[in-house]
């Protein structure tokens, strides 16, 4: 669960449905319904898994997300030392999502989705970040988003 301050933020902008999906098109993404939050995140494994100094990302209730294609997952353990998934397009690479995985091995009830992979740009100018993570990390020649919530590692849960 994340933070009421951050739920109530994140639902000032309203989403009727997103579609995206990777790079060569072979793996297609929506989900309906609002996303609980919208987060920077400047961890280690999101430069890697993205290749850009910081990850943009969406946070899902699972249970809104369609997927079509077959993504390639690959298990690791985070940052913070939960298990995680990220999932991949197998032919072209696009970062697509990922999770937390649960101790008896199922997937956590929310999904954190790459908001780059959506093909409407006015989603991404509507849906600003509330909160950046891992701020510790941060690159010093990047400034805090303006109103974003700060956190130098992790979300804190209830």
């Amino acid at each position: 669960m994340l933070p009421n301050a951050l739920l109530e933020r994140s639902s000032r902008y309203y989403i009727k449905m997103a579609v995206g999906g990777c790079f060569c098109g072979k793996v297609r993404i929506e989900y309906t319904g609002q996303p609980l939050a919208s987060a920077l995140c400047h961890c280690i494994d999101c430069r890697k898994l993205t290749g850009a100094p910081y990850s943009y990302n969406f946070i899902i209730k699972s249970a809104d997300l369609n997927i079509s294609g077959s993504p390639k997952e690959v298990p690791k353990t985070s940052d913070c030392g939960n298990a995680i998934k990220n999932y991949f397009c197998p032919d072209c690479g696009t970062p697509l999502f990922g999770h937390k995985i649960k101790p008896n091995g199922d997937p956590d009830e929310t999904t954190v989705v790459r908001a780059g992979i959506f093909d409407d740009k006015g989603i991404l100018n509507e849906r600003m970040p509330v909160v950046e993570i891992y701020t510790k990390q941060r690159l010093k020649w990047l400034s805090p988003i303006e109103g974003a919530d700060q956190f130098s590692g992790m979300l804190p849960l209830p």
